[in-house]
């Protein structure tokens, strides 16, 4: 049992308050999830050629300038950073695929936790409450968010294995459910170039979106190829640089609801969470359909897809 929670904010006037409206719904997943608790923020988007990476680091002694100092000798660019907590926010010029490569390759005691021009993810053990502490979450401002609190019940209680993951560029997914086939489907995306850092089921389906896309599928299409090849009970948020988006698996026994006004669309595993924002009491409010993708996106207008899946890209 988790808890999961997303705000896309449609009215650029509020995303000063995102971290305020965000804040309170991930605090009502607690009793979800009590373990552990992280959060992906859409803020601050990049230039074309700048891209942002959130580091991670559980060695208190580890130095974050000097790993500053090392890449911006290796991309030759210039290099900012600040450290938040265990976390590190890194903003440099230099193309993905080579940031990728370099850590691949690197001996350190780091790990990526998201990148692309527009995510940031913050993750930890403990409370949600102490984690959206230690990492300022009522003051963010940004466009949208989606946030998980975690109850472990297949794999050890970890930063690491804490969502959301993110597996391609801007690209994360938060999930409450269990998988039957992730072992099976592990082995087969790390044959199309997956690779993983956890045991967590979660994992594996965020490296399914991420490599289906990168195969030529739309985030769509990938979902719905997802209703096909992932065996169990689920309810996947996932999140983009152009918004989010929802899939309930074809039985839809965890639960789900979300609720939409002019000003912003929402969901989470419970209507208190969504509660607290500003005009729920006059938002359309429903239960999403099982097999259903939906989907919103920066022109502000909520998209529901039919249940009839799209053509797919085969993993």
């Amino acid at each position: 049992m988790c808890g999961i929670v997303g705000l896309y904010l449609k009215n650029p006037a509020l995303n000063d308050q995102l971290g305020a409206l965000f804040e309170p719904m991930l605090l009502e997943m607690t009793q979800r999830g009590p373990d552990s608790s992280g959060f992906a923020i859409y803020r601050d988007l990049q230039p074309e050629a700048r891209l942002k990476l959130v580091l991670q680091c559980a060695d208190n002694d580890f130095s974050w300038p000097e790993l500053a100092a090392e890449l911006t000798r290796t991309f030759a660019t210039d290099v900012d950073f600040k450290v938040v907590h265990t976390h590190c926010l890194i903003s440099m010029a230099a193309e993905e695929a080579a940031v990728r490569r370099y850590f691949a390759r690197a001996s350190l005691p780091c790990a990526v936790v998201s990148i692309g021009r527009h995510i940031e993810i913050y993750k930890e053990v403990g409370l949600p409450q102490q984690v959206a502490g230690l990492f300022n979450l009522r003051e963010a401002r940004g466009s949208h968010a989606i946030g998980h609190t975690r109850m472990a019940t297949e794999s050890a209680v970890t930063t690491a294995g804490s969502h959301p993951f993110s597996t391609g560029s801007d690209l994360c997914l938060v999930h409450n459910g269990s998988l039957s086939n992730h072992n099976r489907l592990r082995r087969k995306l790390e044959k199309a170039g997956a690779v993983f850092r956890t045991d967590n089921d979660s994992e594996v389906a965020a490296q399914y979106l991420d490599v289906q896309m990168r195969q030529g599928a739309s985030l769509e299409q990938a979902l719905y190829a997802a209703l096909d090849d992932l065996d169990g009970f689920f309810t996947f948020t996932v999140g983009t640089s152009d918004g989010f988006a929802v899939l309930r698996d074809p039985i839809a026994c965890k639960p789900a609801v979300m609720a939409e006004t002019a000003d912003w669309v929402a969901m989470a595993s419970e209507y208190r969470a969504l509660a607290g924002l500003p005009g729920v009491e006059t938002a359309r409010v429903w239960e999403p359909e099982p097999a259903t993708v939906y989907v919103w996106e920066q022109s502000g207008r909520g998209r529901t897809a039919s249940k009839r899946a799209p053509e797919v890209v085969a993993a």
